[in-house]
């Protein structure tokens, strides 16, 4: 195999020292020799010097604006590899580092990286190219950083040549997760994905939906970006604005963008929340110009400038607003904590790092703490070598201590902690003080499977290389005139979930909510959201819900509708409510009334039958029929006043059934017995003889009242087996349900109730022809009248009842019952009662006597009767009076007798020459 070395450039441009290094070994910040050397790639200086002009040479250049964070991570790798090398984890084998500096830039990260390349134990630096790197044994096992995404990308694929597992302490990008493209890189901090993710959930709980975004442009930025805008789409959550600065400040561009970002958000006054993907230097410019134009808004900070003391420590910080962000977990740094107040005496020959920021405390000594801070981030190496000859020697206690961001530095001693108990597993069967005991490719599968202790709790990498730890949720404070950054929450990735340590830490959170951010008001509850011209959904008009529907939470993109069946809601409502259920029940008004009207009904009856039981024996009753006629008839009329129980309360399927089928049988078997006395009358008044024949025939009581109220029984038992009645819920009225009864068959309700019709026509017409009966016993008068309320009533009853519609269709149904019931009840009986109780005198045999014979006297000489028919019939010259006077022939000298209901007979002596030629043969029928 061909092997082509490649010796790294480092050429001097001019004589500036400055601005180039001369050999690769100006490359190493800090280093530390050691049987196992682990590399080093953080941004310790955020800039990287370019000439005025594009180079013309590949020279790499020098760095400026130190970055104190980055620099504590460095030194937190330094601690952390002292401390093991102190420890018993790796018994006689030593952590040695060589930790280099990107200068966030891409190009001087992968210069590095070839030296991490290169060949162990060679006289130069030298990269073989090879096709198979399984044997290959590199100057490094394996590199903890870089710093930025974007940076660990470009490093990533060129360590990924030789599997040289990379552990990145900072690098969140959601793409480096990726093992396809990104096979040797690790990470101890989550995804961005969960980082997103955190940000929507708390800007969706927090009630914001219309915010503003600002990224670096570059491919951490602009992924950052991506995976956000998902996010935010599945919580509901609109962008208003993306801002995108360039991702160098070196860029003559930049200034001219941070105003225009500005300006995007002065005009955006509806915009309050914005979130800010960016590294801490981009938003040290966007904050003090966002200062000077008096911005105030709520800050959503990712985690590269969470937790950036430099940026909290700005001049008139807190005119900016609310700042919460997003850091990573941080953990037990006490020992930290001692290594740094132990590190002014530390040598600083191997550490160039640690003797640029002794020289930047001298230059920057006579500063307060933020123009302090600022010096030794603005000092060029160019003043640090100008002021090299400066004596004055400082060392500001705690100003590292103060610096620290947490998370960074807990994520760094995690990386150093995992690879150290990767290599405790490779060494535990090899002689690890030969370099060659195992390669970097072999340690990376090792490390794949390694369980760090955290805090009491065993963390390890996931399958895509990550170590899922939680997020740190901060909220910025102004304490004592001083900006704080407190942690206000914790973060569960796996439970998508913010975890409070107190309640006054969740107050904290929920005040967040009273800064709005929306496109549009939020649409309260029985509202909801209709969409505008706008291109995004969270741009709206609030419009009321409509009848029926409701909404119960804020901002609902529709009303849910109510079970139109049982329940409703008036416009703008936020719940439905269930149907009143309506019937006429016993406690309403109406129902009392015509209950009064059922319950006179029926004493009416009951005070009818005592009078008829008392009065048994005077003309009067035997004239009504005698008293078991009498009692069939106020017996259906008291079943009729009964049946009108059944229309009213709560209805069920027995009074459904019941109460057509009781009423139509009562009012036929009522209506039977008076077409049998209707009948009688007309069997009595009758001069026709062929129609007095067939009359005889065919009257017959008993038989008749049986037949006729037998074939109502029949069309009811029909009605009832084939197409019963039942309970109907009528839900056409809005907000009410109607319990009511459904008929079944409205045909077999008219067959029932045009037969009971029909059988009053027929009494009616009998009962019209013997309307001329003598005064005080007429019952066919009485009876016509009867016929005619009932025929009215139900005529009547016909429009009424199709037209009216609800609880009250039941009581029209009961008045109609009542008036025609009432109706036959008092021209049937009250007549008579008055006689009995008003009218003693009339109510004798002899007054009964007299009126018969004025009766006939009169008949009899109104009519012509023919000689013929005396001839032939001289000998039947008698009345028989029905029921209450029959006359019977006795004897051919004109004595006549008549037979009254209680059968004895009353004999009158009449002149029998006048009676013969002028008595009508009539048979008086009593009423």
């Amino acid at each position: 195999m061909a092997l082509v070395r490649l010796l790294i450039p480092c050429l001097v441009i001019g004589t500036d020292v400055a601005h180039s290094c001369q050999n690769t070994d100006d490359f190493v910040g800090a280093s530390s020799p050691g049987d196992i050397i682990i590399g080093g790639l953080f941004a310790v200086h955020n800039e990287m010097l370019h000439p005025e002009e594009h180079p013309i040479k590949p020279v790499i250049q020098n760095c400026a604006s130190f970055e104190i964070q980055v620099f504590l991570q460095t030194l937190a790798m330094i601690h952390t590899i002292e401390m093991i090398n102190n420890s018993t984890l790796l018994p006689g084998v030593t952590l040695g580092y060589e930790i280099y500096d990107s200068c966030a830039e891409v190009t001087k990260a992968m210069a590095s990286s070839l030296r991490f390349l290169s060949k162990f134990n060679s006289s130069k630096d030298i990269v073989e190219f090879k096709c198979n790197y399984s044997d290959y044994i590199p100057r490094i096992k394996a590199v903890i950083g870089a710093s930025y995404s974007e940076v660990s990308m470009a490093v990533s694929r060129l360590l990924a040549l030789q599997l040289i597992p990379q552990v990145s302490p900072a690098s969140s990008a959601e793409i480096l997760s990726d093992k396809i493209r990104f096979p040797s890189f690790l990470r101890t901090v989550p995804s961005d994905f969960y980082q997103t993710r955190a940000m929507a959930h708390l800007i969706c709980e927090s009630g914001w939906n219309w915010i503003g975004v600002i990224a670096t442009d570059d491919d951490n930025g602009r992924l950052a970006l991506e995976n956000f805008g998902v996010q935010a789409t599945g919580n509901n959550v609109c962008i208003a604005f993306k801002e995108m600065l360039p991702a160098y400040i070196s860029d003559n561009t930049f200034n001219a963008k941070v105003d225009r970002a500005i300006e995007k958000i002065v005009k955006e006054s509806r915009v309050n929340v914005i979130v800010v993907f960016m590294r801490q230097f981009h938003v040290l410019k966007l904050f003090n110009k966002a200062i000077e134009k008096n911005v105030n808004k709520i800050w959503i900070a990712s985690d590269n400038w969470s937790t950036s003391v430099k940026i909290s420590t700005i001049p008139n910080i807190k005119q900016l607003g609310i700042v919460v962000g997003f850091g990573f977990k941080s953990g037990n740094i006490s020992t930290f904590h001692d290594f740094l107040r132990t590190l002014r005496g530390k040598p600083t020959e191997n550490n160039k790092f640690l003797h640029e920021y002794i020289k930047l405390l001298s230059v920057c000594a006579h500063l307060e703490y933020h123009d302090f801070q600022m010096c030794i981030s603005n000092q060029s190496q160019e003043n640090l070598m100008q002021n090299d000859e400066n004596k004055h020697q400082i060392w500001r206690d705690d100003f590292l201590i103060d610096n620290i961001e947490p998370g960074f530095i807990h994520s760094t001693i995690l990386a150093v902690q995992a690879i150290a108990q990767a290599i405790k597993g490779q060494c535990s069967h090899r002689n690890c003080k030969n370099p060659s005991a195992f390669t970097p490719w072999e340690l990376l599968e090792e490390l794949k499977k390694v369980t760090v202790l955290d805090d009491g709790k065993e963390i390890k990498f996931d399958s895509k290389g990550d170590m899922n730890t939680n997020y740190d949720v901060v909220l910025w404070k102004e304490i004592d005139g001083h900006m704080e950054i407190t942690t206000m929450a914790e973060y569960n990735i796996e439970k998508d979930c913010f975890i409070f340590k107190d309640e006054e830490k969740k107050k904290e959170f929920q005040d967040l909510k009273k800064v709005p951010s929306t496109c549009s008001q939020h649409c309260r509850p029985g509202q909801m959201k209709k969409i505008t011209e706008s291109r995004h959904t969270c741009c709206y008009e609030c419009v009321y819900c409509p009848e029926n529907h409701y909404s119960n939470q804020t901002d609902m993109d529709y009303c849910y509708p109510c079970n139109n069946k049982t329940y409703w809601a008036p416009m703008n409502s936020t719940t439905c409510y269930r149907k009143t259920v309506h019937f006429l029940d016993w406690t309403d008004w109406f129902a009392l009334f015509l209950l009064l009207l059922s319950a006179f009904g029926i004493v009416v009856v009951v005070t009818i039958s005592v009078i008829f039981t008392k009065y048994v024996n005077t003309p009067v009753v035997k004239a009504s029929g005698g008293l078991i006629v009498c009692y069939i008839i106020l017996f259906s009329h008291l079943l009729i006043f009964l049946s009108t129980v059944f229309f009213i309360g709560e209805p069920t399927e027995f009074k459904c059934k019941t109460r057509q089928a009781v009423f139509g049988i009562s009012f036929t078997l009522c209506i039977s017995c008076i077409l049998i006395k209707s009948l009688k009358i007309l069997l009595a008044f009758s001069f026709d003889p062929n129609l007095q024949n067939f009359l005889k025939r065919v009257y017959k009581p008993i038989p008749i009242v049986v037949t006729c109220t037998g074939i109502q029984v029949i069309i009811c038992t029909f009605w009832l087996i084939f197409r019963t009645p039942f309970v109907k819920r009528n839900f056409s009225i809005p907000r009410a349900i109607i319990l009511e009864c459904n008929e079944g068959s409205i045909v077999a309700f008219g067959i029932m109730l045009g037969y009971i019709a029909v059988l009053a026509f027929i009494c009616f017409i009998f009962a019209f022809k013997g309307r001329k009966l003598p005064e005080n016993y007429n019952e066919a008068k009485f009876i016509t009248f009867g016929m005619l309320i009932y025929f009215i009533a139900w005529i009547v009853f016909i429009p009424v009842y199709v037209t009216t519609f609800g609880k009250y269709l039941s009581a029209v149904e009961v008045i109609v019952v009542l008036i025609s019931n009432y109706g036959i009840l008092c021209c049937t009986f009250l007549p008579k009662c008055y006689i009995i109780i008003c009218k003693q005198e009339t109510n004798t045999k002899s007054a009964f006597l007299k009126m018969i014979y004025t009766y006939s006297s009169k008949s009899a000489s109104s009519v012509a009767v023919s000689q013929i028919s005396l001839d032939s019939k001289s000998s039947s010259s008698r009345a028989t009076v029905s029921d209450s006077c029959k006359s019977d022939k006795t004897s051919a000298n004109g004595n006549y007798r008549f037979q009254v209901p209680e059968q004895r007979q009353i004999t009158e002596k009449f002149p029998s020459k006048s009676t013969a030629r002028t008595l009508s043969r009539k048979r008086l029928s009593s009423i």
